[in-house]
């Protein structure tokens, strides 16, 4: 009698099933972790910190306290609380003593020239000279006027009478 044949159903690996002495499914061959079970949610990468030169005044007072301390513990505390490491304040100490630190304080850029004494009162008689000129070419268009009005009237002027003798 023959026997007959024996189907298996293909049947989809189950997760974390072996197959025939392979790893389990869905399980990397670098990491050996199993990459569809990780979080989905990634997080958040926290960005390194940044010291400006706008922070040198804190620096200064972090350095003042922090020499200020005498008991055990008392400077871990610190660094705790301000997030800084020991090599933050080694190095802020190499630049105190360098004076590096007081001339981070100061502003960058083009220094302010010193305001010259006689410059208000320059542009003071500049206004004042513009407005005289204004007024003198006012006064100037008037005098024609009246000139022009007075040739068309027929009336002598002192000049029209210098002029004829």
């Amino acid at each position: 009698m023959k026997s007959a044949p024996v189907i298996v159903s293909a049947r989809e690996p189950v997760m974390g099933e072996t197959e025939g002495g392979r790893r389990p499914t869905g399980v990397s061959h670098i990491t050996g972790l199993n990459q569809q079970s990780t979080d989905p949610e990634v997080p958040e990468v926290i960005k390194r910190r940044k010291h400006t030169a706008a922070y040198a005044t804190a620096k200064l007072r972090i350095l003042q306290e922090a020499d200020a301390c005498t008991e055990q513990g008392q400077i871990g505390a610190l660094l705790r609380r301000e997030r800084l490491y020991h090599s933050n304040l080694t190095v802020w100490r190499r630049q105190r003593d360098e004076g590096a630190l007081h001339s981070l304080s100061r502003k960058r850029g083009r220094k302010k020239k010193p305001a010259n004494p006689l410059a208000k009162r320059l542009e003071k008689l500049e206004r004042e000279n513009k407005q005289l000129r204004t007024k003198l070419s006012q006064a100037e268009m008037i005098i024609e006027v009246q000139k022009k009005i007075s040739e068309l009237l027929g009336i002598q002027t002192d000049q029209t009478e210098e002029n004829q003798s």
